[in-house]
């Protein structure tokens, strides 16, 4: 479960990144970018692969709907580069 959970974690910050900078929010996110995080959570903990679970650009299961697989790929790339620096 330690994966996961630091997948989620990872996800969250990226989400946290975005939204700061996306959407002026301070601390709290804006609703949208709650309802992704909260979407992004229960993908990962409802991941058949589980522990073994790849990264989700390599998965050949694509396990979000549309739209919300375009939004969380908007964030992974502009959040993605600058996490080498925090």
């Amino acid at each position: 479960m330690v994966k996961l959970e630091q997948e989620i974690k990872t996800v969250g910050t990226m989400i946290g990144m975005y939204c700061r900078s996306r959407h002026g929010g301070g601390k709290m996110l804006c609703e949208d970018c709650r309802s992704l995080r909260s979407y992004a959570e229960q993908r990962i903990l409802k991941c058949p692969f589980g522990e073994n679970k790849p990264v989700c650009s390599k998965c050949p299961i694509h396990c979000y709907k549309p739209d919300m697989r375009k939004q969380i790929g908007e964030v992974m790339r502009f959040s993605g580069p600058t996490m080498i620096f925090r």
